[in-house]
């Protein structure tokens, strides 16, 4: 169960989730046709081992990301990743040179994508996540010039981001990707009056979003999953809360958003959108993905 202070590693609570995304990533670029490759997707799921390099090797048939649901979710991941990537190369196109990746998990876009030189990512996260990513990756080398800041975005991330160098007078690019959902609304309010203040003029930000289920559909997963044993696996991680449509809320401060639906892109990537009463569709066909940039 969630509690205001609660932390996690890579394979617990919260921390597992990213692990879960990073597999499905690496299932998606062993596709023949790939919607996005992240190469150090893999890279992870084998440094944890057991179930997560079975799944790699063909060998764990009964995995969640096995089945039909998994087959979506890998889909969902794809585009997500190809969506993200590209808000970044148009911001780095733009003069960016800042990068925030909030709760970045196993984001591995400070190794992956051809930064312009000069770029500083910063990587903000919980102190356990950030160190199993730091000894993974130990022998590669960044695009990027790379600055940890472990913070939990709950607290006071701001100043702890201006404390590791970051200038809020010269534009930035910022994502928060699968990330709203495991806060609880006055921390989304927090997350994004945070953005707002530290944002220059010429600032681009990413955001997922999706809006509240049904109170009791959503209740009724939960109970689910803790009658399976499964606590701790999704619906009982997240808060089914909202404080604002993103674009709704970056656009009255003075950015311009433009939201794009999630069942779109995997149409346009040629990937099936899954039936709206699906377990998979009941967690994507409601996500919308926004971009803005700040006047």
């Amino acid at each position: 169960m969630r509690t205001d202070d609660d932390s996690w590693d890579i394979t617990t609570s919260v921390g597992s989730t990213a692990l879960f995304v990073a597999a499905a990533r690496a299932l998606e670029a062993q596709k023949a046709d790939p919607v996005a490759v992240d190469p150090f997707a893999e890279v992870f799921c084998r440094a944890v081992g057991g179930q997560w390099a079975d799944l790699l090797d063909g060998n764990a048939p009964d995995h969640a990301l096995k089945s039909e649901f998994g087959a979506d979710f890998v889909n969902f991941q794809g585009v997500r990743t190809k969506y993200f990537d590209t808000h970044f190369r148009a911001a780095a196109e733009a003069g960016v040179r800042q990068v925030v990746l909030l709760a970045a998990g196993l984001d591995s876009r400070a190794y992956r994508l051809d930064w312009p030189d000069g770029t500083v990512c910063f990587e903000l996260d919980q102190p356990a996540v950030l160190a199993f990513k730091r000894e993974v990756l130990s022998g590669y080398t960044p695009t990027a010039e790379r600055r940890e800041v472990a913070v939990d975005l709950r607290e006071d991330w701001p100043q702890a981001l201006r404390d590791n160098g970051f200038d809020a007078s010269a534009p930035s690019a910022w994502i928060a990707e699968g990330l709203l959902i495991y806060l609880p609304a006055a921390a989304q309010h927090q997350l994004f009056t945070g953005i707002d203040r530290l944002a220059a003029a010429g600032s681009h930000v990413a955001v997922e979003e999706a809006p509240p289920m049904d109170a009791d559909a959503f209740e009724a997963k939960r109970e689910e999953e803790r009658a399976a044993g499964e606590e701790g696996t999704f619906f009982t991680l997240v808060y089914n809360e909202q404080h604002e449509p993103a674009a709704e809320w970056f656009g009255a401060r003075g950015w311009r958003a433009q939201p794009t639906p999630l069942t779109e892109l995997l149409r346009e990537s040629g990937r099936p959108v899954p039936a709206p009463d699906s377990e998979a569709g009941l967690m994507t066909t409601t996500i919308t993905l926004v971009n803005a940039v700040k006047h």
